[in-house]
């Protein structure tokens, strides 16, 4: 397991230098996600690195299997503030559902202007 978890954080450093040499148009993450998928799908196959292989997705397999144990502390914060939820808890609803409403609106509208200005909107 030890293995493993040292190949995914070196996936993830690699991918947040690349992020940073990219101008962080890509987050470091999602980068190193996308490096580590290419390198277990050539590997498969090889015999010679078939342990460091199988360790990687044994202890990703274990990481996503307790995943729930991350969101407890937000259950636990929920709890401890349950008066603060039920005082405010109409306002707190409320700027979600507006955050939301606008973050969906502006991501369309960005979209559709993204679109336009390449050429490949309204153009059938």
């Amino acid at each position: 397991m030890l293995n493993g978890l040292a190949i995914l954080f070196t996936f993830q450093l690699a991918g947040e230098i690349v992020a940073y040499l990219l101008g962080g148009w890509v987050p470091g993450p999602v980068v190193g996600m996308a490096m580590i998928a290419v390198a277990l799908t050539l590997t498969r196959s090889t015999s010679f690195l078939n342990p460091a292989h199988e360790g990687t997705v044994s202890t990703s397999k274990t990481i996503l299997a307790n995943l729930g144990i991350l969101f407890v502390p937000a259950g636990v914060g929920i709890i401890q503030h349950l008066d603060l939820i039920r005082d405010r808890g109409f306002a707190l609803l409320a700027v979600v559902v507006l955050s939301t409403v606008a973050t969906l609106t502006l991501t369309v509208w960005t979209f559709i202007l993204v679109k336009r200005l390449s050429g490949g909107y309204g153009n059938d």
